[in-house]
């Protein structure tokens, strides 16, 4: 007998395994029955990092060993063999509690899309309910929005002239307005809304967690860390995991679910035994279950930066200057308003990157200032960053363990720039940016494009631009995809197939990357997916 089977931590009907965007919101609504017993099990700490909490905080908690899994991809082709970093949540809320707090649902085509893959119960007008179920929308209730849920959707707290001048650049190049870019149509430029209530951040640990701890059928362990799925035959009857030092087996009475994100939950998979066979023994791993999507169709959002230099006073000038720094942190003591309460950006815009396209295919975030990277801090001159990225690549990649221990990062191989259409986007949605700069609007304030720089004209020099100074804009999905083909992980009730008792929901499900940010569909598979479990219990 091992010695996991020997140290039984409890029994429970339901086992979470990750307390991130999805997970937390599963601990709340099935802790709402006072009949299900469920364990979440968190392998980061508790949200007690001040940082976490004070919107602009990414800064501090982006990189940051203690908050951050700090994951690097591999070297990749597309991106001249570079290595790009990939923060996640190592702590309650997940990624939710570092994120760049925007809150974009995505497009009514993406769910759609997905239900016409044949995914029953996914398209855009069985997902809305669960997104206004969630939110509670500063702006009040509407066909589109919810004011009774426990996650605060919030307008910025801070303008600036360079943001209004970037707003009137995109409509004067034929770009509409759109104050509500998760309403009737996604297409136009305006301010984000964000996920942060008073000038603090709201995650979906602070949102579904922290009300569902005064539960007694919730249990919570931090620092816990998964090992593997205890299956039984083709059962999955409880979880093994690392705590306080010691080996432990929880077990699961109904269900296992998998909220470990893009990159934990096909890890915990394979270090299971549940994989591509070829794959696990070149490992080390007894297959278990052939299941040969598990860790395939990884797509990102792949950002292009463009830096402008300005003549127009940025953030930049605030940070860089002591007594306005200081006055920053003042006014934000007293106020909660000003620079502290700013989101990863201020605007967006969701246009098409070439005309005759019927719906949106690149997306911008505007900041109203610039950094080389979170953490290194602004650069010393006035400027702002237009990054865009492509809504819907063609490239795919991989999660790949490289042995049975699941501390050890796994293999990520993006694959970016890897697909012939995703090389013609990223060309022009630079010539997009570009447009927009030259706008009477904010032509006259700008000096100089510092990146990637006008030295760069043709489509081959534009492409090698973008090989150069892209960054991920920290959206991996899809590794665990939802579908009935035969890379398929999960059904369309997050099931995983061929085995009972085991579903999936977060990110990795998504067949297709959503066309924006993940955060609100992570929150909202999470909704859908304690929904569907209620459901399938009420029939056993």
């Amino acid at each position: 007998m091992s010695l996991y089977q020997e140290q039984v931590f409890g029994e429970f009907d339901y086992i979470i395994v990750g307390a991130g965007s999805a997970g937390c919101v599963l601990a709340n609504r099935l802790t709402e029955d006072p009949e299900i017993k469920v364990l979440l099990l968190e392998a980061g700490g508790k949200d007690w990092n001040p940082w976490i909490h004070v919107p602009v905080g990414y800064f501090k908690t982006m990189h940051n060993p203690a908050t951050d899994w700090c994951y690097v991809t591999d070297p990749d082709k597309g991106i001249n063999d570079r290595q790009l970093q990939w923060p996640r949540g190592k702590v309650l809320g997940g990624s939710s509690s570092l994120n760049g707090l925007l809150y974009i649902r995505g497009q009514r085509q993406d769910y759609d899309g997905w239900a016409a893959m044949g995914n029953d119960g996914w398209s855009y007008e069985d997902v809305l309910p669960y997104f206004k179920k969630s939110e509670c929308q500063s702006r009040g209730e509407n066909p589109y929005h919810g004011v009774d849920g426990p996650l605060k959707v919030s307008d910025l707290r801070l303008r600036r002239e360079i943001a209004e001048r970037f707003i009137k650049a995109a409509q004067q190049i034929g770009i509409p307005a759109n104050s509500d870019v998760n309403g009737e149509t996604q297409e136009g430029v305006g301010y984000f809304q964000q996920t942060a209530y008073k000038g603090l951040r709201c995650s979906s640990a602070k949102a579904f967690l922290r009300p569902a701890l005064e539960r007694p059928n919730l249990t919570l362990l931090t620092r816990a860390h998964t090992r593997r799925i205890i299956l039984d035959g083709k059962q999955a009857t409880g979880i093994e995991f690392e705590h306080k030092g010691k080996s432990l087996r929880a077990n699961a009475g109904r269900e296992v679910v998998l909220s470990a994100g893009a990159i934990g939950s096909p890890q915990i998979l394979q270090c299971s035994g549940v994989g591509e066979p070829e794959h696990l023994k070149s490992v080390g791993v007894n297959c278990l279950h052939s299941l040969p999507g598990v860790g395939e169709n990884l797509q990102d959002h792949l950002q292009i930066r463009l830096v402008f230099k300005t003549s127009c006073k940025t953030l930049n000038d605030e940070v860089n200057n002591p007594l306005k720094k200081l006055g920053v942190g003042i006014q934000y003591a007293v106020s909660r308003t000003g620079p502290l309460t700013l989101a990863a950006s201020q605007v967006c815009i969701f246009t098409k990157s070439e005309e005759g396209l019927d719906r949106p295919d690149i997306q911008f975030h505007m900041q109203p200032l610039s950094a080389d990277k979170p953490g290194e801090g602004v650069h010393p001159f006035s400027a702002f960053t237009a990054s865009v990225c492509q809504l819907r690549p063609h490239s795919r990649g991989s999660i790949k363990i490289r042995s049975s221990d699941p501390h050890e990062h796994p293999s990520i191989q993006a694959n970016y720039l890897s697909a012939e259409e995703d090389l013609r986007v990223a060309v022009n949605a630079i010539k997009v940016a570009r447009r927009i700069a030259e706008a009477d609007a904010l032509k006259p304030v700008i000096i100089d494009e510092y990146v990637p720089g006008r030295q760069y004209q043709t489509d081959e020099q534009l492409l090698n631009a973008a090989r150069r100074y892209s960054q991920t804009i920290y959206h991996p999905t899809s590794t665990c995809k939802m579908g009935d083909d035969e890379m398929a992980v999960v059904d369309n009730r997050l099931r995983v197939h061929g085995i009972s008792g085991l579903r999936v929901a977060d990110a990795s499900i998504m067949p297709v990357i959503v066309s924006g940010n993940t955060n609100a569909p992570s929150i909202m598979i999470g909704e859908k997916c304690a929904d569907m479990i209620k459901q399938d219990r009420l029939r056993r």
